[in-house]
């Protein structure tokens, strides 16, 4: 009885000594892979979950800033964004026809920099219509350039069930090669948080920031659980972040993760949360794409960190 039980007991603390030793392994596993993501000179890559595609975390918005002239002068300084955007890693590139001449203005940039086959295209649809749809899709084909578009959504979900039919259509035929459905505002997150559970999406692309988290309650959760993509827009609160903080010092506390500016303060928040497959920021200038994709560099703030973070800016 005795030998029956030493043995017994024996096997037990084995096991536990088996789990303790995986677990610590895990652990320090984990550590490591930290510590190389910190030290990495490579951009932060995020998975597509449908396709298993990895993308770069940080891409690049065109709403108001590419909508710009022929001219010389007004496009110069949107062709070194997209140099210094493609020399840093980036691919993502999200337009829409709302956007006045941005999708021409991007077509038109990547051929003369020879970017052209380089970059991720994403746009949308956003009209009224089967064929007023289609006809806008095409037309979005051939201003933005390229063999054929990565990613069309429905904008702002505009006729969303009949656009939907379509791009699923093209997909099949390999026209496209994801779809998904957009908004920017946090009273249609629950009708986004519907299609995310009902429709077979890639991609949702919704408002998120350390100023407007409301995504983090139930959509960024839902997307994660149906395995679907995430851009983030507004990650600066359509710079209302920025005029919050005008004249005041970064915390001390941001460089815990890796945080050197305002910039990447507000867009290492958006990326903190595992959901959150790209944040798509705009600008015209240079040095903020140099800062905006730095940002995809080093570590992410933690929960509590994140929670330190909503409660500073509340309090401005």
């Amino acid at each position: 009885m005795l030998g029956a039980f030493s043995h017994s007991l024996f096997r037990y603390l084995c096991t536990r000594r088996d789990l303790l030793r995986l677990f610590l392994a895990a652990a320090v596993a984990s550590l490591a892979s930290n510590k190389a993501q910190a030290q990495s000179s490579g951009p932060l890559m995020r998975k597509i979950p449908s396709s298993g595609e990895s993308i770069p975390a940080i891409g690049l918005g065109t709403s108001d800033v590419f909508d710009v002239g022929a001219g010389a002068a007004e496009r110069a300084p949107l062709a070194e964004v997209l140099r210094i955007f493609h020399a840093a890693g980036g691919r993502l590139i999200d337009s829409s026809p709302m956007y006045g001449a941005a999708e021409s203005v991007v077509g038109d940039l990547l051929r003369r920099t020879g970017l052209n086959q380089q970059v991720f295209r994403a746009t949308k649809v956003w009209t009224m219509g089967r064929l007023a749809g289609i006809r806008q899709m095409e037309e979005s084909e051939r201003r933005m350039g390229g063999e054929k578009l990565d990613l069309i959504q429905v904008h702002n979900l505009l006729d969303t069930e009949t656009h939907l039919a379509t791009l699923r259509d093209w997909k099949a035929a390999g026209r496209i090669r994801y779809l998904g459905v957009t908004h920017y505002t946090a009273g249609a997150h629950s009708q986004l948080e519907q299609l995310v559970r009902a429709e077979p999406l890639d991609f949702v692309q919704i408002n998120y920031s350390v100023a407007e988290p409301e995504a983090a309650e139930r959509l960024l959760p839902a997307c994660a659980e149906r395995g679907v993509a995430v851009l983030v827009n507004r990650p600066f609160a359509d710079g209302r972040l920025f005029s919050a903080v005008r004249g005041k010092e970064l915390p001390d506390w941001a460089t815990a993760f890796d945080c050197h500016s305002w910039a990447q303060f507000f867009l290492k928040y958006c990326l903190a949360h595992p959901a959150t497959t790209c944040v798509i920021p705009a600008t015209s200038k240079a040095q903020h794409m140099e800062d905006n994709m730095r940002a995809g560099h080093g570590r992410l703030p933690d929960a509590a960190q994140q929670r330190r973070m909503r409660e500073f800016v509340a309090s401005l």
